[in-house]
């Protein structure tokens, strides 16, 4: 008893203080910023690298983490899709983005990859600018989940001159999304997003910059003579500006479309993230928010003069100006360190096939319009009058099935008619591929595994014509791309920024990669359609 009495008047422990919410908060970037570059190839980094500025590509490579391996997972390389896998995770095959057009055959009519009737343009009168939104994309994005992991309370932005650069990466729960209109010169929405354009954006439009750029000049940033990574002024392979007959320097700009096909896009891009980040305050409040900027201009220079002009060589370290002017003023006011960014590109671009002759590359252009109407004329020869092939799209073949029955055609009865009358005899063909069995198809394993990750039952074609590398449909000036090797499947991928160490790996990434890496970095849930895994950063 004596023990017990001794025990029950010990002075008892304060019970443990429980930390208040603050403490107990998840660490968190107060901003993420997510870049694509349209039509970025991996060695433009290193290409032009001895002439970019400290502030811009260098800094984000130095100072942040280099995935140096990383590749598109799927074929089919074009805009929409790309930042579609970039910000799903995902493939064509799951998200339903499988190329920036595709054919209907409920319809049979081409679909554009954002369109959609049953909104309205804000900011301009043109329906055909200005009817888009993210309905035809089938899946959640990584900004989406943001918004869904806070309960909408996370604002999320997409800007590009693009309406599919801004409109997939920003997701089905954006707050806005914001392009460009050719026909009016202005940055432009839908009523998907909001009934009028807020008042900082029409202020912005109402300066006219866009127009007043027109019938000026673009000029070389540095002097030609040191322009020693790209070929001389005017190759014949080059394309020209609209009503230029030269394709040499200076460029004039004397329409919207020649404005976009300079550096000049991406100067106009990044005057608007800086007035959403300014505007919107981005990065100001207790949420975390996105900005999704896709720098849209390097494709178009690109398509119009090729991989080693010196056109597209003064787009990127012009372009690099203005990542640094960028990342300044995040540092400002964001705070260095509390904002993390990535940068990679939606595909990659093929040299010019007048380039590669000059060195003895096996290389050629073949004429890819009239793909389905050869085809059609070469079976009529072994399967009787008729059109088999409605619709010829993103290297694939649209079957007339209405056709098929009728004839009482199997698919494949047609398919190894097509593969042994008419592409044994075409050279530039590396192989045709039925869609509906690509596990006999004779190519790598690794090759059907990018065709899988491609194939949308309702919405691709039935058979895909696959070119030997370095052959392209068309473009007998300038380049293109949309094929599943190296040169348009390598990009870049930079990290930089919240928990980022500096560092770079060789080790095998994917596009699909990005989105995951992001969900784990910010404690939410990955994309519904999501099929990446994050990456590891080590030092």
């Amino acid at each position: 008893m004596a023990g017990l009495a001794t025990a029950q008047q010990k002075t008892p422990r304060p019970p443990k203080k429980t930390p208040d919410n603050a403490s107990l908060a998840l660490g968190r970037p107060k901003l993420v910023v997510g870049i694509v570059v349209d039509q970025m190839r991996y060695d433009y980094l290193y290409r032009y690298y001895d002439k970019y500025t400290s502030g811009g590509f260098k800094r984000l490579m130095n100072e942040g983490f280099n995935c140096k391996t990383n590749h598109y997972h799927y074929a089919i390389t074009a805009t929409g899709p790309g930042h579609a896998a970039v910000y799903t995770g995902s493939t064509p095959a799951l998200n339903g983005i499988v190329g920036n057009d595709w054919f209907d055959r409920l319809s049979g009519r081409m679909v554009y990859c954002v369109q959609d009737t049953t909104v309205q343009p804000v900011g301009s009168t043109s329906l055909r600018e200005g009817q888009m939104s993210p309905r035809n994309l089938l899946t959640t994005t990584i900004t989406d989940q943001l918004r869904i992991s806070n309960e909408f309370k996370s604002k999320v932005i997409g800007i590009a001159i693009k309406d599919r650069g801004s409109i997939l990466p920003a997701g089905h729960t954006a707050n806005a999304a914001y392009w460009f209109d050719e026909e009016n010169g202005n940055w432009i929405t839908s009523d998907y997003y909001m009934k009028q354009l807020p008042p900082w954006l029409a202020a912005l439009n109402a300066k006219g910059w866009p127009k007043s750029m027109l019938n000026q000049s673009w000029d070389l940033l540095l002097p030609a003579t040191e322009y020693l990574e790209s070929q001389a002024d005017e190759q014949e392979y080059e394309g020209r500006l609209p009503g230029e007959k030269k394709s040499v320097f200076p460029h004039k700009i004397n329409t919207y479309g020649a404005l976009l096909t300079s550096p000049y896009g991406n100067t106009m891009t990044k005057e608007l993230a800086l007035a959403v980040l300014e505007n919107e305050r981005l990065g100001r409040d207790a949420a975390t928010d996105f900005l999704a900027v896709s720098f849209s201009s390097p494709d178009y220079v690109g398509h119009a003069f090729g991989t080693h002009s010196m056109e597209v060589e003064d787009t990127y370290l012009r372009l690099d100006r203005d990542l640094a002017e960028l990342l300044t003023y995040l540092d400002k006011n964001i705070g260095k360190g509390q904002y993390l960014m990535f940068l990679t590109a939606d595909h990659g671009a093929a040299d010019p096939t007048g380039f590669l002759r000059q060195y003895n590359v096996p290389t050629g252009n073949t004429e890819g319009g009239k793909e389905a109407n050869y085809l059609n004329t070469q079976l009529e020869t072994v399967l009787g009058p008729g059109r088999y092939i409605n619709q010829s799209m993103n290297y694939q073949l649209y079957l007339n099935y209405k056709l098929l029955r009728e004839r009482k055609l199997g698919s494949d009865e047609v398919f190894r008619a097509a593969r042994d009358k008419v592409f044994s005899e075409q050279t530039q063909l590396h192989t045709l591929i039925d869609l509906h069995h690509i596990d006999q198809a004779p190519v790598p394993t690794p090759i059907k595994e990018l065709l899988r990750n491609a194939y949308h039952p309702k919405r691709s074609g039935d058979w895909m014509t696959l070119l030997e590398p370095a052959w392209v449909f068309g473009y007998l000036r300038g380049t293109t791309h949309g094929t599943l090797w190296s040169y348009d499947r390598h990009v870049p991928l930079l990290w930089y920024g919240w928990h980022i160490p500096k560092g770079e790996t060789v080790r095998q990434t994917y596009i699909a990669d990005i989105a995951p890496t992001l969900a784990a970095l910010l404690n939410i849930l990955e994309p519904n359609g999501n099929i990446g895994h994050p990456i590891e950063f080590k030092p």
